[in-house]
């Protein structure tokens, strides 16, 4: 028998309310963005991601005002470009470095990742945000700096959160048997793909009482980190 030696966690809906990121950091990221990219375009590591928008959408020749408008538009859509996804963890990081930001994480999150690193547990993050977004909520979290508890950060560039492959390359850059991973998401597809990755996978429904128990058709289902204790404690 195998027991769990690490946790993946997601971020949206799992660690962190919704609203913080649809109704703060996105509206944040969408005001500044023609600033940024006229301000800063010319930078060469914001003219990288500014021509990987230009090759994604198809449009070699596009010029400034053209590529705002891509950009934005894939906003509105809630489209996982990884340009987007890059040119936002840049404006999200000045606004963090002024205080105007601060990530929310859910306390009984907070107090989990702290035991469970504490005890020992590797921990990882897998998010649809960039790697920088990740690194950002949880440096510069309203609990604090939570970002040095993890030993690594993935985002959709290791592939879809819905894709098996994805928890198998996880688990291969972790150097572990995804049977010894343990991954939480509020995302009934993503704990699908993780299981059929072979990794232990429970939801978490913010909806529920934050220590009720709960099951569905994919498994466990619990409302807060707190139950997610007594499932570590089980061989698997």
């Amino acid at each position: 028998m195998t027991a769990i030696r690490a946790v993946v966690t997601d971020i949206e809906g799992t660690t962190t309310p919704l609203a913080f990121v649809h109704e703060v950091l996105f509206p944040y990221a969408r005001e500044r963005l023609a600033g940024f990219v006229t301000e800063q375009g010319s930078e060469p590591e914001v003219a990288a991601q500014l021509a990987a928008a230009r090759d994604l959408g198809n449009i070699p020749d596009a010029d400034g005002k053209a590529i705002i408008a891509l950009l934005l538009q894939w906003m509105d859509e809630d489209r996982k470009a990884g340009p987007l996804k890059e040119l936002q963890g840049r404006i999200w990081r000045q606004g963090y470095e002024a205080g105007v930001l601060k990530g929310e994480v859910y306390a009984d999150a907070a107090e989990k990742l702290r035991l469970w690193h504490g005890r020992g547990l590797r921990l990882f993050v897998y998010s649809s945000g960039s790697e920088e977004a990740q690194r950002l909520i949880f440096g510069r979290s309203d609990k604090g700096d939570l970002a040095q508890l993890f030993d690594g950060f993935f985002d959709t560039r290791i592939g879809a959160k819905v894709e098996a492959a994805s928890y198998a390359a996880i688990a291969k850059a972790a150097g572990l048997d995804p049977q010894e991973m343990l991954f939480l998401s509020d995302h009934p597809g993503e704990v699908g793909a993780a299981k059929k990755a072979g990794m232990q996978a429970v939801r978490i429904d913010r909806a529920l009482a934050p220590g009720a128990e709960s099951e569905d058709e994919g498994g466990a289902v619990y409302g807060s980190f707190g139950p997610v204790e007594k499932y570590l404690s089980l061989k698997v």
